[in-house]
């Protein structure tokens, strides 16, 4: 199973609120077959620009990463779930490279 990041822009509640919103994020990630490995709070911040989600403007935002493995079939389904959630501003997949495989970003070696 491919390696993948979950960036996530929570609405500003607060903590306990916060806290159910990323427990059902979690379990819908384990429900479909995901092994998560860690998740971590990026903190509460103001939003680069205002973002409307479900009918509400957005100033400030708590962001998330939740790394994980999953199979890439239920990527597109987790996206679709997320997107209906009322309380996630923004959420964002992306995939991860595997430690040893560093990109080569200055071009071919000569």
């Amino acid at each position: 199973m491919p390696r993948y990041e979950l960036a996530l822009i929570l609405k500003a509640m607060q903590r306990p609120e916060t806290a159910a919103t990323l427990r059902r994020t979690v379990e819908t990630l384990m429900e479909r077959g995901a092994v998560v490995r860690g998740l971590e709070n990026l903190g509460d911040k103001l939003l680069p620009y205002k973002m409307t989600k479900h009918n509400e403007r957005h100033h400030r935002g708590t962001y998330f990463l939740i790394d994980f493995y999953a199979a890439p079939t239920i990527v597109p389904g987790l996206l679709n779930h997320l997107h209906r959630d009322v309380d996630v501003v923004r959420p964002t997949v992306l995939k991860k490279e595997a430690q040893g495989e560093a990109s080569n970003c200055c071009g071919p070696k000569q």
